[in-house]
């Protein structure tokens, strides 16, 4: 069958792309790993191109057949694992080069705000643009691994061999200096501002009067915070509530400053963490377990499994912080 070829452009506050889209014999899912089944920008780029679109999950794709896949990351770890592997990664969340694998995602294979609208058919030059795949990184060899001439070896001295080895010491912690210091200015500290930001908003408007009245009746019951727990794991909805950890970033914050103001008992603030967090990485897992190289029957019955034994785990976890929880503000 022939198939077409797609431009994918970002998205009012989008970064990266724009983005060629287009399928090939045996490499034409576009798997969308968004929760709630197959989002409508993955049905779009199907449509167009001729493509298969694939809910991530419930059917797991071997990464030679995948085209491309549609997330919606919201910073964490799932947006840099496809560009890592040079598989087109289209976001729907408008997210630059954040997370733990920020370094791999580039506008050559990640474009991110997208909408239905951004996808339109690629004509004339467009259309014959090819995206770069299977890219190994290029690694230099060792000086122990470079050819000798003739194939003699020079035996190095003590020195010598002090010295190479706090070099090399040196330029580890040094990178390893550089990559922390870029995690915190893309990662740590735009988080710390918007938990401020939040707080502001909750203490200046007048909302946390309103989310007291809401919230406490819950938060401040163990059998609320049993139920906040079943909801925010329903199988349904975790996959929805994970993305980014919004979520649980707000209602945390919502929390905190109803126990600050002592609207919610203190010793309630150990078992709430756990209510508010059930949800949290449901939607890596379909990620997680590909990056495992598990087979595809082990991802279709995992990811059901793990959504699951979530609705499980959550209340349990609840329990143990409860009664873990005498005690600590006496």
């Amino acid at each position: 069958m022939g198939y077409r070829a797609v431009k994918v452009e970002r998205g009012a506050g989008g970064w990266g792309g724009p983005l060629v889209i287009k399928p090939e014999e045996g490499r034409d899912k576009i798997v969308s790993i968004t929760g709630g089944g197959i989002d409508p920008v993955a049905e779009r780029i199907a449509q167009l191109t001729g493509g298969v679109a694939v809910d991530g999950f419930k059917t797991s794709v071997p990464e030679k057949e995948i085209c491309c896949v549609v997330i919606d990351c919201g910073g964490t770890a799932r947006c840099g694992v496809y560009p890592k592997k040079r598989i087109p990664t289209i976001n729907l969340t408008p997210v630059g080069q954040a997370g733990p694998l920020a370094q791999y995602i580039t506008a050559d294979i990640y474009v991110s705000g997208v909408k239905p609208e951004n996808v339109t058919l690629a004509v004339g030059e467009e259309a014959e643009r090819m995206i770069v795949r299977d890219v190994a990184p290029r690694v230099e060899k060792t000086a122990s691994e470079r050819p000798q001439n003739g194939g003699a070896k020079k035996q190095m001295g003590i020195i010598e061999r002090i010295g190479r080895g706090m070099g090399g010491a040196v330029g580890k912690m040094y990178q390893a200096g550089r990559e922390t210091i870029d995690q915190i200015v893309k990662n740590i500290l735009p988080f710390m501002a918007f938990v401020a930001m939040l707080i502001g908003i909750i203490l200046k408007s007048g909302i946390g009067n309103w989310i007291a009245n809401v919230i406490s009746p819950l938060a401040g019951t163990l059998p609320g915070l049993l139920l906040i727990s079943v909801v925010c794991a329903l199988p349904v909805l975790s996959p929805l509530l994970g993305p980014g950890a919004v979520i649980a970033q707000v209602v945390g914050v919502l929390v905190g400053v109803e126990i600050g103001k002592g609207n919610v008992p203190p010793q309630y603030a150990l078992p709430a963490l756990f209510a508010i967090n059930p949800q949290v990485g449901c939607d890596f897992i379909p990620v997680g377990l590909s990056l495992g190289e598990a087979e595809p029957e082990t991802v279709e019955i995992g990811v059901a499994a793990i959504l699951i034994s979530r609705l499980i785990t959550g209340p349990i976890a609840v329990l143990i912080a409860y009664l873990f929880s005498f005690g600590l503000y006496s």
